[in-house]
Order: C-alpha cells, then sequence, then structure tokens
C-alpha cells in the first residue's frame, strides 16, 4: 500500500475508486465499505484510495474532549493494507483544511487530485467547513464530474449481551471502556489489539520475579484499562500466551503515567526494539493499589494463574 501525506498532487494522473472517513478502528462497518472499495476497484479497473485524517478532528477541535483512539495511524495503516487497500492519503487535519468548503474539498482532493470514477461514504458522514457536505451534495457533484457515488448503510451486530448494536467506533469505545473485549471483538471480527515497539522501562517487574516487555503506546488515551489474558504477535513465530496490563502502575510510581506491560509465559528472550501486537482476549481485573511490592507480587502471581486456566480452558 502507498501511503501518501497532504492532500493528493494535482494532478495525481490516474483516477481512483474511494471512500472517505476516520477509519478508527477499522471495524466491521469500515470492513464492508473496504469490501466494496475492492470490488469496486477491481470492476473499474482502477486503484483504490481511502481518505482519512491526521489528527482526528474532533482532536484537532477539542483535544480534552476528544474520544479516546482505538487505533494508531500505524496500526490504521497495517489494517488498511490488510483489506487490499492500494493508496492511504492522510491528509493533515488542520486550520486551513478545516475552512475548505465541502466544494473545494470535492474539486482539489476527489476531481483534480486523485481523479475519482467511483466514491463511497458512511450514510452519516459528513465533510467541507461546518460539515455542510452530506451524501446528497456528493452525488450533486457526481453527476457533475462523472463519477458514482455511494452509501454505506449502518451495520448491526450482535455484542455480548447488546443483542443488536450498530457497528462504531463510538460503540466500541464504551465496550472497551467497560472491559467488554469479548463484545469488542464482535464488532471488530478479530480481538481487539494494541502494537508498539518493546522499549526499556524501570525493571520493577524483573525484580518481581515477572520480566515484563513495556510497550511504547502511541495512543492519545488508551480505550481499555486493567489486566487481561493477551496473546502476543512479533515475540516468537507463533503468538504467545500473556498477562499484560495497562494502567498508570498506582503500588509503584504516582506520575499517572499511561504504561502497557506484558508478562509473557515461559518466555526469555530479548524483546528490545521488537515490534509486538498485544491481543486483548479476556479481562482478569481492574487496576489497584497495593500496600507494597510483596502483596502486589502475590496479586501478579494469581493473574497469571487465572490467565493459564483461561488459556487451557480456550485450546480444550
Amino acid at each position: 500500500m502507498l501511503v501518501h501525506r497532504g492532500l493528493p498532487a494535482h494532478p495525481v494522473g490516474v483516477g481512483h475508486v474511494v471512500t472517505i472517513g476516520n477509519f478508527d478502528g477499522v471495524h466491521l462497518g469500515h470492513q464492508a465499505i473496504l469490501r466494496e472499495l475492492d470490488a469496486a476497484s477491481r470492476r473499474h479497473g482502477a486503484p483504490s484510495c481511502v481518505v482519512t485524517f491526521e489528527p482526528h478532528p474532533r482532536e484537532f477541535f477539542s483535544p480534552r474532549a476528544a474520544p479516546t483512539r482505538l487505533t494508531s495511524l500505524r496500526e490504521k495503516c497495517e489494517l488498511l493494507q490488510q483489506h487490499h487497500v492500494a493508496r492511504a492519503q492522510i491528509v493533515r487535519f488542520n486550520r486551513a483544511f478545516s475552512e475548505l468548503s465541502a466544494d473545494a474539498f470535492i474539486d482539489g482532493v476527489l476531481v483534480r487530485g486523485l481523479g475519482a470514477r467511483w466514491v463511497m461514504i458512511g450514510e452519516d458522514f459528513r465533510f467541507g467547513s461546518k460539515r455542510a457536505g452530506d451524501f446528497a451534495h456528493l452525488q450533486k457533484a457526481g453527476r457533475a464530474h462523472g463519477f458514482e457515488v455511494h452509501a454505506m448503510p449502518t451495520v448491526e451486530r450482535s455484542a455480548g449481551d447488546r443483542p443488536a448494536v450498530r457497528v462504531s467506533s463510538s460503540t466500541l469505545r464504551e465496550l472497551l471502556a467497560a472491559g467488554d473485549v469479548c463484545g469488542a471483538q464482535a464488532l471488530l471480527g478479530r480481538p481487539y489489539s494494541i502494537s508498539g515497539r518493546v522499549i526499556h522501562g524501570d525493571k520493577i517487574g524483573r525484580t518481581l520475579g515477572f520480566p515484563t516487555a513495556n510497550i511504547q503506546l502511541r495512543h492519545n488515551r488508551p480505550p481499555l484499562t486493567g489486566i487481561y489474558a493477551v496473546t502476543i504477535e512479533g515475540a516468537d513465530a507463533a503468538p504467545r500466551e500473556a498477562v499484560a496490563s495497562m494502567g498508570v502502575r498506582p503500588t509503584v510510581t504516582g506520575s499517572g503515567e499511561m504504561r502497557l506491560e506484558a508478562y509473557i509465559f515461559d518466555f526469555s528472550a530479548d524483546l528490545y526494539g521488537r515490534h509486538l501486537r498485544v491481543n486483548f482476549l479476556r479481562k482478569l481485573r481492574d487496576e489497584a493499589k497495593y500496600a507494597g511490592l510483596e502483596p502486589l507480587k502475590r496479586q501478579i502471581a494469581l493473574d497469571c494463574e487465572e490467565a493459564r486456566a483461561f488459556f487451557h480452558a480456550r485450546r480444550a
């Protein structure tokens, strides 16, 4: 997949089939759009392109009130590539872009920039200054400029104890905040995961007998906290079973810094600098503050026992 940053060059030189959106999480609703995009690419004999934004528009307008990110930019690009996207156009969302009218966006990005031949958006997608552009606006422009316009209807799925919910990034954030990783998996079609490079930490886990991989976070705020049974990809040829902690580690520090640490069962190789993916499979408990390192060590041992029992039952 080719990744281009900024507004597309003028002209790009080849027509594209295009979809536009934030695609945070690349959930089943997004995946339905990407399947249609891939099919349109084959029908039209044209490369597929996802136009997405960095940062998220709500992060630009209201940083403190912006939703947590489900995926970092790197994770989003990795997921888009898995769905056969040929080109990702990462548009910098800044003041100048936010003031671009809907018509200027269509003309500059879709028509002259990407030579759009087919465009699909979610049925509630809005674009342009003050969110003035919508599906009807885009349809009218398509008739004028000669490109097809399609809307993807809402996708619904059962999630945990919810019989049918709209598959959306907002619903995913609610499920993950509640620790319902099984419900989140139902809306993603895969386990929720976070990936990052292994960096040096303070080595406290090693002193407790549970050496952990400290995984660098690229999210503005992680969407989930607590202790989880997880699998780790990238440490070995096959995924490894582990326990992961996402939190501020209140027993050992008062810094409030969010950390993702994973203790991989029966594993001792040096992982510094490696890029790992953590798949969250079951929440074991919330993070807690203990009276000292010894009570913490005992609790970690119990967490490991519970996680091993979970994996044993999962394999049975």
